[in-house]
């Protein structure tokens, strides 16, 4: 009790130094906790979206998959004929059964054009008005649709786009363009995740989205009153005798958040790993706030030790006040936690994802979750300054010397820094040196934390040197006040490494990402220019074919000499040595893609393999299967037949464009595939004629006005759009990180006005013999500024030898190209001298209040 009683005492007498320290545990367990409760709100919407809209039991095609339709290659949804509707029907304890249609593949565009999707992501869906989609939503303005020139929208769409009853809308599918005009609106009576919902009547959906009438790809179908879900499926199951998928409620509803559960999953783990990160970053802070309290406190230590307090009851004193310490920051950490979810539902609904707070879901395991972490990581970084604490003995406290320096351990702590250093910097090395890029990245792993745990032990023997080239590169300039910065930065070596760590870790982890993402960049860069002999490449960025009517406009382009067809299935090879492979992908081009992707051979002439019944393989797969010029392949087409190909050309595996593909004509692909099953193309390659490449590009566009889910590019365009992608990938773990970067600022902050009050008399003395307030502050802010810069030297400096191993295994991958974006390191050494300036403005400034007298008489 008594230990207890001092621990409250001595927690509530520095609560102001323990601030920072428990802001640091609040925002690590509030990013814990408000990933946990926003992905388990996102969960809890999904599942009621899901469990309100799925029927009884869903009968669809055997082509379907368990979420609903799925859009075969050739752009519709796979069907079946409208006669089984009838069978449903007969069989036992079905009250009522209906047919629809609906597609995801589909671009829908307003009068002038514009696309009408979300642009969070989230899936365009056209279907037809069903009772099954009346349970769901309620026409609000107008009627639902009732002939070929009528559609309905959900309610979000038409505010999100300013829509209203008569406007024109275009529906963009395989089979042509559907034209009609907005005859209702209908408001979900669930929350809407974001996705844009149209209807049409039943007949115009088939017509539109297949192509013919008489089909539908799902049946709807309700039980008798009694009759369960399961039951329902086995009388149906049993009516249609297997040849058709049927699925209860409960069996739909849990697909459909399994195929969300992927994504939900890569969001909810990446963050808690962010998290992780800013844990180990504020334990740091920790560490260094207990140390410096503990060093402030040796007289009191002493007296408590001389009066009969035990080794274990300093200890424990100090654990004690760590644990209240974890305790409030972690409760605020919780609440802080729901907000910061509420805060991301709010930012996600901007972005199109709506996100109702009713639906907020905080399980209990959540604030457990946030508690357990932020109490244990406090107590643990707490220990060894509580341990320190128990070893000063009573009569060096009272003497005010403080704990004995232990040289010896000084000594092993740098050998042991040494050795794991050392130890990382061979496994990055033999992840350099390694053949196979699997192999090189466990190396890379373990060299990764083998080194980062390397530099934050040698750290205070790195910081006496780093330190010290500082001063007299930066500080030197400044006289007396920056030698005095030096010094301070100095005086404790343990302290201003473990500083500097905290800062080291974000840094390093930028550094890092910011080399990969710039090699990869310039290695796509490199090879685009090396390989492609074309001018405009055309795809949607969504992921959608290309549809038969967009490339007739793309073919009718003045200014163009050759438009090539790119089109990607899968077939069922079976190889030389017997070997049937599954699955697997073969391109089928025009033969003038072998001029706009120059691709390296190994054997034969890729021309070559666009001539009938030919192919070409890429050479492991050669390698793998004793494949050679001349070898025969039977390859079993999806939805086709099989043909014998003969190999014509082996290509080189090596490469970053296409790698592994293996190529085939498309008239080669005509012959083994019916035409209605024809996939559509991936991508189209056009070229200008000579000298006529800028108004070509103009009028391309112009050909593809109708159809804005294509993007047209050129080579210039392309990579930036390469570019771009990885920088906005990039920015969002930046933005990530700036949760340990910030937490590491609060440890410098903390560090510095810790260190103000440990040097009160020292400033007062100072003061009094001369220096003035301004002299003060900027000794303060110089001293932070090169804490600051020591942990960015120790952390760019690892994250580029993290980089540079990590791009040597992306040249495994065919990325040969190392690229140093000298911009993004400047900037964020410079950036971290002004966290260093920033950090001091507080410490600086009560410094600078200080009283002379009362600092002098201070002990």
């Amino acid at each position: 009790m008594t230990v207890l009683k001092t621990s409250m005492r001595n927690f509530f007498a520095h609560k102001g130094r323990m601030a920072l320290s428990a802001v640091a545990v609040l925002l690590s367990v509030a990013f814990v906790c408000g990933t946990l409760v926003f992905t388990d709100t996102m969960n809890t919407t999904f599942d009621k979206l899901f469990a309100a809209t799925s029927p009884d039991v869903t009968v669809s095609p055997k082509g379907a998959s368990d979420t609903g339709e799925t859009t075969a290659d050739n752009g519709k949804p796979p069907v079946m004929p409208a006669s089984v509707l009838g069978e449903v029907r007969k069989a036992r304890g079905v009250q009522a059964a209906e047919g629809t249609v609906f597609s995801t593949s589909v671009t829908v565009v307003d009068a002038d054009k514009d696309s009408l999707s979300p642009s969070s992501g989230a899936p365009t869906i056209v279907g037809s008005w069903s009772r099954n989609d009346a349970r769901t939503m309620k026409v609000t303005e107008g009627t639902a649709p009732k002939g070929p020139d009528q559609i309905m929208v959900d309610e979000d769409t038409a505010d999100k786009h300013h829509l209203k009853l008569g406007d024109e809308i275009g529906v963009i599918t395989a089979v042509g363009t559907h034209t009609a005009k907005v005859s209702g609106i209908a408001a979900f009576q669930v929350t809407n995740p974001g996705a844009a919902i149209f209807y049409l009547d039943l007949p115009t959906a088939q017509h539109t989205l297949v192509g013919q009438t008489g089909v539908y790809t799902d049946i709807n179908v309700t039980a008798a009153p009694g009759v369960t879900d399961d039951q329902l499926k086995q009388n149906v199951t049993a009516e249609l005798g297997g040849a058709y998928k049927a699925l209860t409620a409960k069996e739909t509803a849990d697909a459909n958040q399994k195929d969300v559960e992927g994504f939900m999953n890569v969001m909810k783990y990446a963050m808690l790993g962010f998290a992780g990160i800013a844990f180990l970053v504020g334990i740091f802070l920790i560490i260094n706030t207990f140390s410096m309290l503990v060093a402030q406190r040796t007289r009191e230590i002493g007296l408590m030790r001389a009066i009969g307090s035990s080794r274990k009851q300093v200890n424990r004193s100090v654990l004690a006040e760590a644990l209240l310490l974890g305790v409030v920051g972690s409760v605020l950490g919780v609440g802080a936690g729901v907000g910061l979810a509420i805060g991301l539902m709010k930012l996600m609904g901007q972005m199109g994802m709506h996100l109702s707070t009713d639906d907020l879901t905080v399980a209990w395991t959540t604030p457990t979750v946030g508690l357990v972490l932020g109490v244990v990581v406090t107590v643990l970084a707490a220990y060894l300054p509580a341990r320190r604490a128990g070893k000063v003995s009573p009569m060096a406290a009272l003497r005010d010397s403080g704990a004995p320096t232990d040289a010896r351990a000084g000594r092993i702590r740098a050998l042991l820094g040494l050795v794991l250093t050392g130890a990382g910097g061979y496994g990055l090395y033999l992840a350099a040196s390694a053949d196979k890029a699997k192999d090189g990245s466990l190396w890379l792993g373990l060299g990764v934390v083998l080194t980062l745990i390397g530099f934050v032990v040698i750290g205070p023997l790195l910081a006496g040197g780093v330190v010290r080239v500082l001063g007299a590169v930066l500080l030197r300039v400044f006289g007396p006040v920056g030698r005095m910065a030096e010094r301070n930065a100095l005086r404790n070596p343990r302290r201003t490494g473990a500083t500097g760590a905290a800062l080291m870790i974000g840094l390093a982890l930028v550094a890092c990402l910011s080399v990969v993402g710039s090699s990869m960049v310039a290695s796509a860069t490199d090879q685009l220019d090396k390989t492609v002999g074309t001018d405009f490449i055309v795809q949607s960025d969504s992921g959608q074919l290309i549809t038969p009517q967009a490339v007739k406009a793309m073919k009718q382009t003045p200014g163009l000499e050759r438009v090539t067809e790119y089109k990607w299935l899968k077939a069922d090879f079976t190889t030389p040595d017997g070997k049937t492979l599954k699955d697997t992908a073969i391109t089928a081009a025009d033969p003038s893609y072998a001029t706009d992707l120059h691709t390296e051979t190994v054997a034969g002439n890729l021309a070559d393999a666009y001539r009938p019944d030919s192919m070409s393989v890429h050479q492991k797969f050669a390698d793998d299967h004793g494949i050679r010029l001349g070898s025969t392949v039977s390859v079993a087409f999806e939805n086709g037949s099989t043909a014998k190909l003969t190999v014509r050309a082996i290509t080189s595996s090596d490469v970053v464009i296409d790698q592994g593909a293996m190529y085939t004509a498309i008239t080669t692909l005509a012959k083994y595939m019916p035409a209605d099953k024809m996939p559509l193309d991936q991508m189209v390659f056009a070229t200008a004629k000579d000298g006529q490449q800028d108004a070509a590009y103009k009028a391309l566009k112009s050909s593809l006005h109708d159809y804005p889910q294509y993007t047209v590019r050129d080579q210039t365009d392309y990579k930036q759009a390469l570019k771009d992608q990885i920088g906005q990938l990039l920015n969002m773990i930046y933005g990530l990180l700036a949760l340990a970067i910030i937490v590491a600022i609060l440890g410098v902050v903390n560090t510095l006005a810790l260190s103000v009050v440990e040097r009160t008399r020292e400033i007062g003395l100072m003061r009094a013999i001369g220096l003035s307030r301004r002299q003060l502050r900027r000794m303060i802010r110089l001293e932070s500024v090169v804490i600051a810069l020591f942990g960015a030297l120790l952390g760019l400096g690892l994250g580029m030898g993290w980089g540079a191993t990590a791009q040597k295994l992306l040249a495994l991958e065919g990325l040969e190209v190392l690229d140093i974006p000298w911009p993004t390191i400047t900037a964020v050494f410079i950036g971290s001298a002004f966290v260093g300036l920033f950090a001091a403005l507080i410490p600086a400034f009560r410094a600078g209040r200080m009283n002379v007298l009362n600092a002098i008489a201070t002990e």
